[in-house]
């Protein structure tokens, strides 16, 4: 019972974290000097045109009423229509998610590798030479920026070892084997940023972990040193990890834009920016409230994960 109420708190406050962000987003978007329909047409529109136009797009209404029929638009789906191309902005971004979602989902895929293998073995070899090894390589990761580090895998898998594409232009023809070439770089630029912040961490829980006395008590019992690791160790180690995967997570909205920026990839973040550029205010908020429902529901994930695999957690 404590559980499913502890469990169901940390949902409601998702919700309301949600709902104030949903707010907050509209308001900006309504302080900002002049309004909509003005900067749709441009300062040249007579008053007669900008009325039209605002009573068309439902601006003449006060804006607790437009907010609540955005927000019940946004709960089934109906984003608003786009000032710069006219369409749904579900049309709009219908093909930017599901590219940024593949990019994503493979950057996930090749993460948990890149974490968890080095942590484990730098853990098991803590002070000797790979471990000092790896623990270079790690520092040295995390001291380089998306960008940097994108524009450095260019240079080598391009310029000097020209095996991959520099452009992920991905259409609808794409075929899947140029898709997976396409992916390669930035999926690894991801990837590689996001396993620089959770390696090192891992491998000190996990170093912390092994000294532990259950897992003494495991290894007099006769258990193999790989089977304490990864059967017992680990589990124990992964709790602190998961606010930082977490964050690696919003890491993959905010990371994406400048990923995809690089590689001119046609994702989720590329848009965003272009929306920004030319204030297409509906494509705008659309987005905004997307990234910050993919943020809030990654740590609430992770809230909920540390609570399944920690015993006191769910007894507190």
């Amino acid at each position: 019972m404590k559980l499913a109420s502890l469990l169901l708190t940390r949902i409601a406050l998702a919700a309301v974290t949600l709902l104030l962000v949903s707010v907050f987003t509209f308001a900006a978007v309504e302080i900002i000097p002049g309004d909509m329909a003005t900067r749709y047409l441009g300062q040249e529109a007579t008053p007669q045109a900008v009325a039209v136009l605002k009573k068309r797009m439902g601006l003449d209404r006060p804006a607790p009423d437009r907010y609540l029929e955005w927000i019940r638009g946004f709960v089934v789906g109906d984003f608003g229509v786009s000032l710069a191309s006219e369409r749904p902005v579900s049309e709009v971004l219908g093909p930017k998610i599901r590219n940024t979602a593949i990019l994503a989902v493979s950057a996930f895929i090749l993460y948990l590798p890149l974490t968890l293998i080095p942590a484990a073995f730098a853990a098991v070899n803590r002070d000797r030479a790979a471990d000092h090894l790896l623990t270079s390589l790690n520092l040295l990761a995390v001291s380089i920026p998306p960008f940097l580090l994108a524009t450095l895998l260019l240079v080598v898998f391009v310029v000097v070892l020209p095996w991959f594409p520099a452009i992920s232009a991905v259409t609808e023809e794409t075929s899947s084997w140029d898709l997976v070439q396409l992916l390669v770089l930035p999926t690894a630029t991801l990837a590689i940023s996001m396993a620089a912040y959770t390696m090192r961490m891992l491998r000190d829980n996990l170093i912390e972990i092994l000294d532990a006395d259950f897992v003494r008590m495991a290894e007099l019992k006769g258990m193999s040193r790989q089977r304490v690791l990864w059967r017992h160790a680990l589990p124990n180690a992964l709790g602190p990890s998961l606010n930082i995967t977490a964050l690696n997570v919003a890491f993959l909205v905010s990371g994406v834009v400048v990923v995809e920026k690089v590689f001119a990839y046609p994702g989720f973040g590329r848009q965003m920016v272009d929306a920004l550029l030319i204030e297409d205010q509906p494509v705008v908020q659309a987005t905004v409230l997307l990234a910050s429902g993919v943020y809030i529901a990654a740590n609430l994930l992770a809230d909920l994960g540390q609570i399944l695999l920690n015993p006191r957690l769910r007894e507190g």
